[in-house]
């Protein structure tokens, strides 16, 4: 098999590359914009699709013949994507999967789906400070994409903005929600539901969106966040969860469950993250989720080789504290990513268990379809390697508007008011990339 062409490129910040190309149409940028993390070594920049997917149609079958068509192996000990489709699974995909009730009225109303296939990726490892652009249809396009992200550009000054943001829930009716949610359980119908409210605010004239982005990920920086710019709406994501990677036949996923706030003083943040780690209700929680994503993946892995190396520990991040379980497995012979990725979608953590009736009572009450939220932001390179995200911590701009959705698990012990307060915590990051400037 052919390996893509490459040149090595000075390593430079990535956000600072793709600041010129951030409005073209389906520009996209994977950015690992917290570094000291075993999960954000690699930024991705990728412009110019010579094949766009914005219906779901055939999906799955779609992406597995374009793949098929490229033979191609990568570049062993350098970035693992090297060309492939790019770009973000919505939520509502789950419709082309299970036979869940489809809600309508979106005022957000965005594909169910938003792919590139780029033959030519830049890409950047932070941890040995190098970068190269890859391509699969030769040098010459490898040098034009070269050429572009040598545009000079200028380091943003962001101007923090008050934005008048209001939910589809008050707060007496997300309580109430919950409740419902509770008596779903205590009724037997199931273990756990992930319920959200959706915050919405008009943005000001010829507002930046990506100046906005470079505020959020330098105040709220994460392993999975991204910039995707589409046409007529873009996607800042702040994601701190993995949903599922790839790499040969071996898989990962890496299910949050569990939040706290940070402290103000260390000692209050320790006590917070020590509260956390021995939560009877959050563990369980978790567990819950470990339990449904290890059935998920056994599905298309081989017999006895789903484990959990990882199970409740607790990871610091800029706005909170999060339990983070690791499951892994090796793909069966004859499965690959695009089958697992079918096999999992949507990750357990933002449905529930037992999962397609988490499903169903979240379409019944929730008040619209969740868009790109709660489902993957990533790739799946043209050898077959995957990783996406959960897309959480998340702005869509369309429209000269905003939306940020957030939300949590809910158990048969979750205190209707905490439950509540926990969707607060997780906006506040979000909130704060507009009307605090970084420093």
């Amino acid at each position: 098999m052919k390996k893509p062409a490459i040149i090595e490129i000075p390593y430079r910040e990535p956000a600072c590359l793709f600041a010129p190309h951030a409005n073209k149409p389906f520009a996209l940028f994977l950015d690992s914009s917290r570094r000291d993390d075993k999960q954000g070594r690699y930024s991705y920049i990728a412009l110019d699709p010579v094949k766009t997917i914005t219906s779901p149609k055939n999906l799955f079958a779609t992406l597995k013949e374009t793949c098929a068509n490229y033979p191609f192996e990568r570049h062993a000990g350098l970035p693992p994507f090297q060309g492939g489709w790019m770009g973000y699974f919505g939520y509502e995909l789950l419709h082309q999967i299970e036979n869940i009730p489809q809600q309508n009225g979106d005022d957000f109303a965005c594909p169910d789906v938003a792919l590139g296939f780029y033959e030519t990726v830049a890409a950047f490892d932070h941890h040995q400070e190098k970068g190269w652009i890859f391509s699969l249809s030769g040098l010459e396009t490898a040098q034009t994409l070269k050429d572009a992200l040598s545009q000079a550009y200028t380091t943003p000054v962001f101007s923090p903005v008050e934005l008048d943001w209001t939910s589809d829930f008050s707060k007496e009716n997300y309580i109430a929600t919950v409740q419902k949610v509770i008596e779903y359980i205590h009724a037997g119908d199931i273990f756990q539901a992930n319920l959200t409210q959706r915050f919405r605010a008009d943005l000001p004239h010829a507002f930046d969106c990506y100046d906005l982005y470079q505020n959020l990920r330098t105040i709220n920086p994460a392993p999975f966040s991204a910039y995707l710019n589409f046409e007529g709406f873009s996607i800042a994501s702040s994601s701190p969860e993995r949903f599922i990677k790839t790499d040969g036949r071996d898989v990962e996923t890496c299910p949050i469950k569990g939040t706290r706030p940070r402290g103000d003083t260390k000692q209050a943040d320790q006590a917070l993250a020590f509260e956390l780690k021995n939560s009877e209700k959050d563990r369980a929680e978790n567990t819950m989720i470990v339990d449904l994503l290890r059935n998920d993946i056994s599905k298309v892995c081989a017999p006895h080789s789903v484990q959990v190396p990882e199970l409740c520990e607790v990871h610091s991040f800029a706005s909170v504290h999060h339990l983070i379980s690791t499951v892994t497995g090796k793909l069966k012979e004859g499965y690959d990513s695009i089958d697992l990725l079918k096999a999992c979608f949507p990750g357990g953590s933002i449905t529930g268990a037992p999962k397609v009736r988490a499903m169903a009572i979240i379409s019944e009450l929730e008040a619209c379809p969740r868009g790109p939220y709660c489902g993957a932001i990533g790739y799946i390179g043209a050898d077959g390697t995957m990783d996406t995200n959960i897309v959480i911590r998340t702005l869509i701009f369309k429209d000269d508007r905003v939306c940020a959705q957030v939300g949590g698990g809910i158990v048969s012990d979750s205190q209707p008011e905490a439950e509540y307060q926990e969707t607060l915590d997780k906006a506040h990051a979000l909130f704060t990339a507009f009307t605090q400037g970084a420093s």
